[in-house]
């Protein structure tokens, strides 16, 4: 089935919630680092109620979400009646210049969001399209560098009787009352039925109640269905820095699956972005205690698996590392 199908025979846009996305477009690219240098789509997106706000998004994002509604929608693993044709999503680039690889995707990528946003309500109603349209609390703190791209008119989908049902959703209910103390905390009374977005961190969720929006602390509800658990979300990884006589502890956030080994360039890359004042070298604990210096790639896999410690919590990778002085050779003395 066309696209233009779906949309006249399945969509019915005056039943969708307010803060449903119906647009989105890149308005810009910006540079970031995780463990290498890589770029972000600043993305503006336009809610039914006539909201718009901004998003960061990767491509390695749109690619974990379009291989979640390929094996739910696609017509190969969708379930009747709940398929559909997905949009293109154009594909992966392996070589190539980082930016110019970004700046072509954005065209692809419009098209893509503007057929994904086409699709009947069912699908622009689905947990996972919802959460990677909706705007974090890193998203709102973020602050676009620039904004070259022209925006188009969001076009609205067409009028059809299709029944939401809000069974499958995410979703909790509140045990007390809460009051916020800030503009972004949502306010809550005992029996509330509150729809969750995404986890802020282990101690706060993200919702909306009625037409609100905020986030309050999971200790105040029971959760009736969690939410998945996400593929991309920040990672940390934790890094001690011995400063001659002082041992610094810094969790480094990553946009970064705790699986990845990264190249030897990358970790360092990463870690003399973080202590741009000193000369670094990149160190592991073995499990004698003593300090190993890395030196290249070979000893990647040696990090990996010879410096393995019990995680802090999932989001956290599950090996340490020690940074010190590229000059300081009294860290790797032991007493006899």
């Amino acid at each position: 089935m066309s696209l233009p199908r779906q949309l006249r025979d399945e969509s019915d846009f005056e039943q969708l919630p307010e803060d449903v996305p119906v647009f989105a477009h890149i308005a810009d690219v910006e540079e970031r680092r995780g463990f290498s240098l890589y770029y972000t789509f600043v993305i503006e997106v336009k809610t039914k109620g006539s909201s718009k706000y901004f998003i960061y998004r990767r491509y390695s994002q749109f690619f974990t979400l379009h291989a979640k509604l390929e094996e739910n929608y696609g017509p190969d693993n969708g379930i009747a009646p709940y398929i559909c044709t997905l949009p293109e999503l154009p594909p992966k680039i392996f070589v190539g210049n980082k930016k110019d690889i970004a700046e072509t995707r954005i065209p692809l990528l419009n098209g893509y969001m503007k057929g994904l946003l086409n699709s009947p309500t069912w699908l622009l109603l689905d947990e996972d399209l919802r959460m990677f349209y909706y705007q974090t609390l890193s998203d709102s703190e973020g602050i676009p560098r620039a904004l070259r791209r022209l925006r188009p008119q969001t076009r609205k989908l067409k009028k059809d009787s299709q029944p939401i049902s809000d069974v499958d959703r995410p979703r909790a209910e509140a045990l007390f009352d809460f009051k916020g103390n800030a503009p972004m905390e949502l306010n809550l009374k005992c029996g509330d039925l509150i729809y969750l977005l995404s986890w802020v961190n282990r101690e706060w969720l993200e919702g909306t109640v009625g037409n609100r929006t905020g986030i309050f602390p999971a200790s105040f509800v029971r959760i009736i269905k969690n939410l998945p658990e996400l593929l991309y979300q920040v990672s940390l990884l934790r890094c001690y820095f011995h400063d001659h006589d002082r041992c610094l502890i810094r969790d480094i956030s990553l946009e970064e699956d705790v699986g990845k080994c990264p190249s030897y360039k990358e970790l360092l890359d990463l870690i003399r972005n973080q202590f741009p004042d000193a000369e670094v070298a990149l160190n592991m604990r073995d499990k004698d205690g003593e300090l190993i210096r890395l030196l290249d790639n070979s000893d990647m896999e040696f990090l990996i698996t010879r410096g393995k410690r019990p995680p802090r919590a999932k989001n956290y990778f599950p090996w340490e590392l020690h940074v010190t002085h590229e000059d300081d050779l009294e860290a790797y003395k032991t007493e006899a």
